[in-house]
């Protein structure tokens, strides 16, 4: 199946990784299991077809400690579409095929950005099913 967009570019936009102490660094080693990873797409409409879509992880604890650190990468892929203008369409290139295509170099980024920050444990357990969230909200 030939698929209806192109990649023209991708790249890391921002990304941060903040852990403000060492006995905050501690306590975060000892309570990962306390973090959950979140991703918001969001999208805007370039010219020339082009669309700049910016996949937003974030891996933090909700929890009312002091000792948190947080981590956020937001990268992003322009695309450029392929003879479509249906907004249906469009909807699921943005939040499922694409997601699909980038979203193994955007964990990976950003994994290697957990490393180098001193977690080294940090594994990303559960893969995401663009397909299943796609479906179960816009259908």
């Amino acid at each position: 199946m030939e698929k209806n967009y192109e990649i023209v570019m991708e790249f890391v936009k921002d990304i941060s990784s903040e852990t403000k102490n060492a006995e905050t660094f501690i306590y975060v080693k000892e309570n990962l299991k306390k973090y959950n990873l979140n991703i918001d797409i969001n999208s805007l409409a370039l010219k020339n077809k082009l669309i700049e879509v910016n996949t937003k992880l974030t891996f933090d604890d909700k929890s009312e400690s002091d000792n948190k650190s947080y981590f956020f990468i937001n990268y992003a892929t322009v695309i450029k579409l392929n003879d479509t203008s249906d907004r249906k369409i469009i909807e699921k290139i943005i939040l499922c095929d694409l997601q699909n295509e980038i979203y193994p170099r955007v964990e990976k980024a950003f994994l290697e950005v957990l490393k180098v920050s001193g977690y080294k444990e940090i594994a990303i357990e559960t893969k995401i099913d663009f397909d299943k969230l796609y479906k179960k909200n816009f259908n």
